[in-house]
């Protein structure tokens, strides 16, 4: 059911930081693409952990055992997030940069040299570079990049079925870009991969907070993403299904396992990050059913309530999306504001849009009006690059950047778009 007034205060309150920054100062905290707030459930674990179970695991004592119970559950919890076959199927690293540099060695180590990668056009650099060093070491010809129509910010899905051919061995693809908002039809685009043979790798950085991430029904081989895009701490976690874990050979220290996620992971894990994620999927599964008063059961029950909660994240933020591109009560959106330039998707397609708006004001440079909307507005939002293809795609070198989560609310977007509004009737 809809989400009113009293239950969004509640949401709120399970993020200590969302009303005031550090200095105290009321804002809306309005840059979440780099990086959401930390759930008050992650950060006590987190706590928790790097207090009572600090010991390094393969011991006998309490602190030791602790700590590889937590990095098992951590595991299981994202499974349940994504709806994986098992803990086995989860490796964590230090980035999704990290993890996908890993994931693009042991693929080279299987080609010949006569190899592509299709990447799409608005793909994030962490799922570019990996694939062109690969061109570099020789283990394949070339990455091709998916053709973008510049007006809606779409995907040109004949451009992808030409670029992929039978010597394409990944094609890598954004669940949605961190720029523009498009989401990927992750299925289309696994279903054309497949049928040539290829893997399908996908970067769900920026979206797995927006929306529920199934890597099943995906079908996809490999699904990366941030602790501290989904309310938790930095740290990040590959899924890569059970088969693939065995056969790759990622480069690895010899005395490190042989087989399972272990052997994909380099050095000592921290059991803390573990533990922050599992807080952080916790607050989700109490958000799919917040009348319970007892914690769902690990696998199919706290599953089917993140699930849940990530369909009523969706619905919520179609509603910002909403008002964002067409305004409310009086206050135009981005579509109307003369001067703005809206980069990306200019209504919801059917299988929907994250709420990131990427524009440019005429006569202000991106940085100025960032600053401006944080002195003036207290209003926290991006201007660079974003590590993204899009802007030189555009052929510009920046863009503002605003990306919405479920725990804004309806009085963020209209004192972002009358702020924005306000900008374009002067110059300074």
């Amino acid at each position: 059911m809809p989400w009113d007034a009293v239950f969004l205060r509640r949401i709120r309150r399970e993020f200590p930081a969302v009303e005031r920054d550090p200095s105290g100062r009321r804002r809306a905290f309005l840059d979440n693409g780099a990086g959401t707030l930390v759930t008050r459930r992650a950060a006590e674990a987190e706590a928790r952990a790097r207090v009572d179970r600090s010991a390094n695991v393969g011991n006998v004592f309490p602190e030791s055992k602790g700590a590889e119970a937590i990095i098992l559950e951590g595991r299981k919890a994202v499974a349940d997030l994504l709806n994986a076959e098992g803990a086995g199927a989860i490796i964590s690293g230090e980035s999704a940069t990290s993890l996908l540099f890993n994931l693009s060695y042991a693929i080279g180590r299987e080609c010949t040299g006569r190899e592509n990668v299709v990447v799409t056009g608005y793909e994030h650099y962490a799922n570019i570079s990996p694939w062109e060093e690969l061109v570099r070491a020789g283990k394949i010809r070339e990455v091709r990049f998916v053709d973008l129509d510049l007006e809606t910010g779409y995907l040109d899905m004949d451009d992808l079925r030409e670029l992929v051919d039978r010597d394409t061995k990944v094609v890598a693809a954004m669940a949605a870009s961190n720029v523009l908002g498009t989401r990927s039809d992750l299925q289309r685009i696994g279903e054309i991969a497949h049928d040539a043979g290829a893997m399908l790798v996908v970067d769900a950085v920026h979206h797995i907070a927006h929306g529920p991430t199934d890597v099943r029904a995906i079908g996809c081989d490999a699904l990366v993403f941030s602790g501290y895009k989904l309310f938790s701490r930095h740290g990040s976690f590959l899924y890569l299904k059970p088969e693939l874990i065995e056969r790759l050979r990622p480069y690895k220290v010899d005395p490190s396992p042989p087989h399972g996620p272990e052997k994909w992971e380099w050095g000592t894990r921290d059991q803390a990050m573990f533990a922050a994620i599992r807080g952080s999927i916790g607050y989700l599964a109490w958000l799919g059913s917040p009348s319970s008063r007892t914690p769902p059961r690990p696998g199919r029950e706290r599953a089917a309530r993140v699930r849940r909660a990530m369909e009523a994240i969706e619905t919520y933020e179609a509603g910002l999306t909403k008002i964002m591109l067409e305004g409310d009560g009086g206050v135009r959106g981005l579509l109307d504001i003369s001067g703005l330039t809206l980069y990306g998707p200019r209504e919801t397609p059917a299988i929907g849009r994250d709420p990131t708006f990427s524009f440019k004001l005429a006569g202000h440079e991106d940085r100025d009006v960032s600053k401006r909307l944080w002195d003036r507005h207290a209003l926290a939002v991006g201007a660079e690059d974003y590590y993204s293809r899009v802007p030189r795609v555009y052929g510009v070198e920046t863009m503002v950047r605003a990306t919405f989560v479920h725990y804004n609310t309806r009085a963020d977007a209209l004192a972002l778009l009358r702020a924005v509004n306000g900008l374009t009737v002067r110059r300074w």
